[in-house]
Parts: structure tokens; C-alpha cells; sequence
């Protein structure tokens, strides 16, 4: 019998503070998966034995009927973020030796994330991961009953046990920070569409850090994630020398990039630009992309351990906090 906690059998968390190492250490030790060291593995598996700990009866229960299968649902387009998280998913999930089952339906459409969900229930995967493009997908995911762990790609002004995220939020207010300490007063925002909980909690940020510095407030351009997007609005924008552009992503800010040199506008000497994003490109555009970078490969493999955490607990683990971003200030910025 697992020992006892203020009346509750030991617990993943309980091993991980008494081994002192992570929730996702004790996860990789009882999956016998690669990357831990041996002197760490002895920690977390003495941890184990005075603790008496094995996962819960739900979860036993689980053990002969598991597949090693997750199901990934992601939107059908090839937007970078998106496209990122569920490449570093695949790989995550490949090194814990599982395999993915992968479906793609409109980021739009909540019934069809919801008769995704199910179908992939039925052909009885493990767990079910979802990237989140839009609004409609992230009120499937809050809002749906299902008996294995359901974990999503996505960002929200207030967390939740199914969310694992990188810190939109933090990440704006950082560029938004960079750009005001740069002395621009004028810091615009053209931002992704409206119902994408990226956008928004970018958006989010923006606001709020502006607010916080007592600059004028003038409300955001929605662009679509593309470059042609970001082309069309920056050609329509009234943007004048002394000017700031935050943009919500790369590729919107290449868009822009181009749109401003046909105005004869120079960037950084009349504009300054910080996308958010950091693609491979961003250091070789002319000139080369201040940006917010995000860990992909930290939030596939965030996502895919909080997956095996909840299936050896039986249940959801605790709310995760959001990854943090990084500012990556290059020559697009300038005083």
C-alpha cells in the first residue's frame, strides 16, 4: 500500500519533491525512457521504494488495454506556429516511443475538432493532443468529457489543467517593452486574426504594456498570418517616420518589411519592426528580424510528459505554467 499523504497514497508529485527532480523525471523513469541520468534515475527510484508508489488503480487499469498511440489534432494549414508544435509533438512522442495518430480538420469548426476527438477515442488512443488555432477549438477542449488525457496546444488569459502554453501574453509586452525603451511613443499593432487565442493574448499584452507606460492605445490591424496579409495592411497603414510596429508574427512582419521599402520608408532609421515567432529566416531578412522567439521543442515535449503524467496518475495533473518567450533583438529595431 502507497504511503500515506494527509490521508491520500503517495503520488507522482510526492516522488518528484522527495527525489528532488521534476513531475516529468518521475514520468521518464516509469517509462524506462531514454535521457535520465543513472545517479537521478537511483534518486527518483529510492524515492519510489520509500514511498511505496505505483500509479493509480485507474491508471493500472489502463496498462494492458494502452496502444502507445497519441492522437494529434491539428488545423489544416501551414501556418508556422502550428505547423511547429505538432512536428516537435511527433518527435517528443517518438523519443517516450509512442507513435502518433494525426488528424487535420478546419481550425474553425468546433464539431469538427469535437467528431475528431471521439473518432480518435474510438480507435482507442492513449492520449489526445490538440494545437489550437482558434477560438472554436479551444471551447471544444474546455468544454468535452473524455476518460483519457486530453491536453491542448493554447493560450488563455486564465490557465487550465488540459493547457500547456508558451507566454503570449509576456512574450508582447516584452517587444512592446523593447520598442518604448527605444524612446517610440507610437507603437502600433498589427495583429493575427481575431480568434485565434495566440493573437489574442498578443494582443493582450500589447495593451497592457502600453497602458502601463501611459501611451496612446490606437487599436490593432487584424492581418491572417501570411505575408501577403502583412504586404496588403502595411501598404494601407498610416505609418510615419518615428513610428513603431509590433507584428504578430513573421511572416505578417516580412509582408510589411517589403510593403514599407515601396513606400520609401527605411527600416530601422524611420520604422522599427519586432515580429514574434523567430523563424529560420528571421535572421536573413533585410534587415535582419527583431523578434520574440518560442521554444517549440520545449512545448512538444512539454505537452507530450504532462500526456503520460495524467495517464500514470489516472487523472489530470496540476495546471501547468506557460513556457517563457525570448526577445531576439536584431538590426530591424533602432532609436
Amino acid at each position: 500500500m502507497a504511503e500515506e499523504r494527509n490521508g491520500k497514497a503517495a503520488n507522482i508529485f510526492d516522488v518528484a519533491r522527495l527525489a528532488g527532480v521534476s513531475h516529468q523525471t518521475v514520468s521518464r523513469v516509469l517509462n524506462g525512457l531514454p535521457n535520465v541520468r543513472p545517479a537521478t534515475k537511483e534518486r527518483v527510484e529510492k524515492a519510489i521504494a520509500q514511498l511505496d508508489y505505483s500509479p493509480s488503480p485507474a491508471a493500472r487499469a489502463l496498462v494492458t488495454r494502452r496502444t502507445r498511440t497519441i492522437g494529434l489534432i491539428m488545423p489544416n494549414n501551414v501556418d508556422y506556429g502550428p505547423a511547429s508544435i505538432a512536428m516537435q509533438v511527433n518527435i517528443a512522442a517518438r523519443e517516450a516511443r509512442y507513435s502518433v495518430d494525426a488528424v487535420s480538420v478546419a481550425s474553425d469548426d468546433g464539431p469538427a475538432v469535437r467528431a475528431s476527438i471521439e473518432a480518435l477515442l474510438r480507435q482507442r488512443v492513449d492520449a489526445v493532443v490538440v494545437v489550437v488555432a482558434h477560438d472554436a477549438a479551444l471551447e471544444v477542449v474546455n468544454s468535452i468529457d473524455v476518460s483519457i488525457p486530453l491536453v491542448a496546444s493554447a493560450s488563455a488569459p486564465r490557465r487550465g489543467p488540459r493547457l500547456v502554453a508558451i507566454d503570449q501574453y509576456r512574450g508582447a509586452r516584452s517587444a512592446v517593452t523593447h520598442l518604448a525603451e527605444l524612446g517610440y511613443e507610437r507603437i502600433l499593432h498589427l495583429a493575427g486574426p481575431e480568434h485565434a487565442p495566440d493573437a489574442s493574448e498578443r494582443v493582450r499584452g500589447w495593451r497592457d504594456e502600453l497602458g502601463a507606460r501611459r501611451l496612446e492605445v490606437i487599436e490593432p490591424t487584424h492581418g491572417d498570418w501570411s505575408a501577403a496579409s502583412g504586404h496588403r495592411i502595411g501598404g494601407e497603414l498610416e505609418i510615419t517616420p518615428g513610428t513603431a510596429v509590433f507584428v504578430g508574427n513573421d511572416h505578417m512582419a516580412i509582408g510589411l518589411l517589403s510593403a514599407l521599402r515601396q513606400r520609401g520608408l527605411r527600416v530601422p532609421d524611420d520604422v522599427s519592426i519586432v515580429g514574434f515567432d523567430d523563424i529560420p529566416e528571421a535572421g536573413f531578412l533585410y534587415p535582419p528580424l527583431t523578434t520574440v522567439r518560442q521554444d517549440f521543442a520545449a512545448l512538444g515535449r512539454s505537452i507530450v510528459q504532462k500526456a503520460l503524467v495524467d495517464l500514470e496518475e489516472g487523472e489530470q495533473s496540476t495546471v501547468e505554467t506557460p513556457l517563457p518567450t525570448s526577445l531576439i533583438v536584431r538590426e530591424s529595431t533602432g532609436r
